[in-house]
């Protein structure tokens, strides 16, 4: 059991972040087609309307897509110069206080989101140029925000589990 649900949670985080990846490909496509454009206006053709506006959106959605990965895989930025003096259950120790933290965090991030979400959809407010509501923008980064919060919860487990059993486990260059 403890097996399957620990590979939903790694196919999750991996889902998200090819999703983020997909959005930031197309945030790049698009941006090359409106200052292709730019640079085309002698022939007729021009910039993409509201490109900086889908940029915002994708780059957005991007970002909460990939923290699910960053944090199942712990490639947060660590400073090791203390730690790795240190015991390995005391390391242990400090890796689930950091996933009980950033679970914190993510449930802060989550909440204030949703709040920030729910606020724009009641205000109505759009975006200048191509004038679609921004609560969407602020939802697709839900899914993101969401799947973070699970996965940091899972993280925590993870290390409950190891300070237990004194038992790293390993998937791909990951050790939990």
């Amino acid at each position: 059991m403890f097996d399957h649900i620990d590979r939903f949670m790694r196919r999750l985080a991996a889902f998200l972040a090819v999703l983020g990846g997909l959005a930031l490909i197309l945030v790049l496509l698009s941006t090359v087609a409106s200052v292709s454009g730019r640079a085309l206006l002698a022939i007729g053709l021009g910039p993409i309307r509201g490109d900086f506006e889908l940029v915002e959106l994708g780059t957005g959605f991007a970002v909460f897509a990939f923290l699910p990965w960053v944090q199942i895989n712990r490639q947060h930025a660590a400073v090791e110069i203390l730690t790795m003096h240190l015991g390995i259950r005391f390391n242990r120790i400090i890796d689930l206080f950091a996933d009980v933290l950033m679970l914190a965090i993510a449930l802060l991030l989550a909440w204030k989101h949703w709040e920030g979400t729910l606020d724009k959809f009641a205000y109505g407010e759009t975006t200048f140029i191509i004038q679609y509501p921004i609560w969407w923008a602020y939802a697709s980064g839900l899914v993101g925000a969401f799947g973070f919060v699970l996965i940091s919860a899972w993280c925590v487990i993870l290390s409950l589990r190891v300070l237990a059993t004194g038992r790293d486990q390993v998937h791909g260059e990951a050790v939990h």
